[in-house]
Protein backbone atom coordinates (compact mmCIF):
# COMPACT_ATOMS: atom_id res chain seq x y z
CA UNK A 1 0.00 0.00 0.00
CA UNK A 2 1.45 3.36 -1.03
CA UNK A 3 1.24 6.14 1.55
CA UNK A 4 2.05 9.81 0.93
CA UNK A 5 3.94 9.97 4.26
CA UNK A 6 6.35 7.98 6.46
CA UNK A 7 6.54 7.39 10.17
CA UNK A 8 10.15 8.22 11.05
CA UNK A 9 10.37 7.05 14.65
CA UNK A 10 9.08 7.49 18.18
CA UNK A 11 8.73 11.16 19.10
CA UNK A 12 7.25 10.79 22.57
CA UNK A 13 5.73 8.57 25.20
CA UNK A 14 3.25 10.16 27.61
CA UNK A 15 2.91 8.60 31.05
CA UNK A 16 0.20 9.53 33.54
CA UNK A 17 0.03 9.36 37.29
CA UNK A 18 -1.81 10.98 40.17
CA UNK A 19 1.32 12.15 42.05
CA UNK A 20 3.81 14.39 40.23
CA UNK A 21 6.47 13.96 42.93
CA UNK A 22 6.35 10.16 42.61
CA UNK A 23 6.59 10.37 38.81
CA UNK A 24 9.61 12.70 39.09
CA UNK A 25 11.24 10.47 41.72
CA UNK A 26 11.04 7.45 39.42
CA UNK A 27 11.73 8.94 36.00
CA UNK A 28 14.03 11.88 36.82
CA UNK A 29 15.78 11.07 40.10
CA UNK A 30 16.12 7.29 39.76
CA UNK A 31 16.15 6.68 35.99
CA UNK A 32 17.92 9.89 34.98
CA UNK A 33 15.59 11.62 32.54
CA UNK A 34 16.28 15.33 32.06
CA UNK A 35 13.39 17.76 32.58
CA UNK A 36 13.48 20.19 29.67
CA UNK A 37 10.19 22.01 30.24
CA UNK A 38 6.70 22.08 31.65
CA UNK A 39 3.25 22.35 30.11
CA UNK A 40 -0.09 23.13 31.72
CA UNK A 41 -3.50 23.21 30.05
CA UNK A 42 -6.80 23.62 31.87
CA UNK A 43 -8.64 22.63 28.67
CA UNK A 44 -6.71 19.35 28.47
CA UNK A 45 -6.73 18.87 32.28
CA UNK A 46 -2.98 18.31 32.30
CA UNK A 47 0.05 19.52 34.22
CA UNK A 48 3.17 17.85 32.88
CA UNK A 49 6.93 17.71 32.98
CA UNK A 50 8.44 17.40 29.52
CA UNK A 51 11.51 15.18 29.84
CA UNK A 52 14.19 14.09 27.42
CA UNK A 53 15.75 10.71 26.73
CA UNK A 54 18.78 10.82 24.44
CA UNK A 55 19.96 13.67 22.24
CA UNK A 56 18.72 15.17 19.00
CA UNK A 57 18.08 14.08 16.38
CA UNK A 58 17.08 10.81 18.04
CA UNK A 59 15.79 12.30 21.28
CA UNK A 60 12.56 10.86 22.63
CA UNK A 61 10.29 13.09 24.68
CA UNK A 62 8.85 11.49 27.82
CA UNK A 63 5.89 13.42 29.24
CA UNK A 64 5.07 12.90 32.91
CA UNK A 65 1.41 13.89 33.17
CA UNK A 66 -0.86 14.50 36.15
CA UNK A 67 -4.43 15.78 36.04
CA UNK A 68 -5.10 19.30 37.26
CA UNK A 69 -8.48 18.07 38.55
CA UNK A 70 -8.69 14.36 39.43
CA UNK A 71 -12.47 14.41 38.82
CA UNK A 72 -12.39 16.14 35.41
CA UNK A 73 -11.91 14.74 31.93
CA UNK A 74 -9.76 13.91 30.14
CA UNK A 75 -8.19 11.70 32.78
CA UNK A 76 -4.54 11.93 31.71
CA UNK A 77 -3.53 9.37 34.33
CA UNK A 78 -5.98 6.66 33.23
CA UNK A 79 -4.59 4.59 31.64
CA UNK A 80 -1.06 5.29 32.92
CA UNK A 81 0.34 4.94 29.39
CA UNK A 82 -1.54 7.97 28.06
CA UNK A 83 -0.34 8.01 24.45
CA UNK A 84 2.57 7.38 22.11
CA UNK A 85 3.73 9.89 19.52
CA UNK A 86 5.43 9.27 16.19
CA UNK A 87 7.42 11.64 13.98
CA UNK A 88 5.81 12.00 10.54
CA UNK A 89 7.51 13.51 7.50
CA UNK A 90 4.32 15.14 6.09
CA UNK A 91 1.59 15.60 8.69
CA UNK A 92 -1.07 17.21 6.45
CA UNK A 93 -0.65 14.45 3.85
CA UNK A 94 -0.87 11.82 6.59
CA UNK A 95 -4.08 13.30 8.01
CA UNK A 96 -5.71 13.64 4.59
CA UNK A 97 -4.79 10.12 3.49
CA UNK A 98 -5.73 8.47 6.78
CA UNK A 99 -9.06 10.36 6.88
CA UNK A 100 -9.83 9.28 3.32
CA UNK A 101 -9.17 5.71 4.44
CA UNK A 102 -11.60 5.92 7.39
CA UNK A 103 -9.34 6.93 10.30
CA UNK A 104 -10.97 8.74 13.22
CA UNK A 105 -9.10 11.67 14.76
CA UNK A 106 -9.80 13.48 18.02
CA UNK A 107 -11.47 16.92 17.79
CA UNK A 108 -9.20 19.90 17.20
CA UNK A 109 -7.40 18.91 14.01
CA UNK A 110 -3.74 19.79 13.46
CA UNK A 111 -2.51 22.16 16.17
CA UNK A 112 0.61 23.16 18.09
CA UNK A 113 1.55 20.59 20.71
CA UNK A 114 3.21 21.10 24.09
CA UNK A 115 6.71 20.87 22.55
CA UNK A 116 5.88 23.40 19.82
CA UNK A 117 5.46 20.98 16.90
CA UNK A 118 2.30 20.56 14.84
CA UNK A 119 0.39 17.51 16.10
CA UNK A 120 -2.82 15.58 15.62
CA UNK A 121 -4.25 12.63 17.56
CA UNK A 122 -5.72 9.40 16.22
CA UNK A 123 -8.75 8.56 18.36
CA UNK A 124 -8.50 5.33 20.37
CA UNK A 125 -12.03 4.28 19.36
CA UNK A 126 -13.73 3.99 15.99
CA UNK A 127 -17.31 5.06 15.30
CA UNK A 128 -19.88 4.63 12.52
CA UNK A 129 -18.51 7.53 10.47
CA UNK A 130 -14.84 6.58 10.89
CA UNK A 131 -14.42 2.79 11.23
CA UNK A 132 -10.64 2.90 11.86
CA UNK A 133 -8.95 4.03 15.08
CA UNK A 134 -5.95 3.50 17.34
CA UNK A 135 -7.55 0.24 18.55
CA UNK A 136 -7.66 1.41 22.16
CA UNK A 137 -4.46 3.47 22.00
CA UNK A 138 -4.33 7.26 21.67
CA UNK A 139 -1.72 7.88 18.94
CA UNK A 140 -0.12 11.27 18.34
CA UNK A 141 1.31 12.12 14.93
CA UNK A 142 3.93 14.88 15.12
CA UNK A 143 5.32 16.88 12.19
CA UNK A 144 9.04 16.17 12.10
CA UNK A 145 11.33 19.19 11.74
CA UNK A 146 13.22 19.52 8.45
CA UNK A 147 16.54 18.61 10.10
CA UNK A 148 15.16 15.26 11.24
CA UNK A 149 13.62 14.50 7.86
CA UNK A 150 16.96 15.32 6.19
CA UNK A 151 18.85 12.99 8.54
CA UNK A 152 16.49 10.13 7.79
CA UNK A 153 16.84 10.80 4.06
CA UNK A 154 20.63 10.90 4.39
CA UNK A 155 20.70 7.48 5.98
CA UNK A 156 17.95 6.26 3.64
CA UNK A 157 16.00 5.12 6.64
CA UNK A 158 13.14 2.89 5.58
CA UNK A 159 10.20 1.85 7.70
Amino acid sequence: MQRPFKLLGVQQIALGGSDRDRLRKLWVDLLGLEVKGEFRSERENVDEDICRLGKRPFEVEIDLMVPIDENAKPKVNDPPLNHIGFWVDDLPAAVNWLTENGMRFTPGGIRKGAAGFDVVFIHPKANDEFPLSGEGVLIELVQAPAELIDIFKKFQYQI
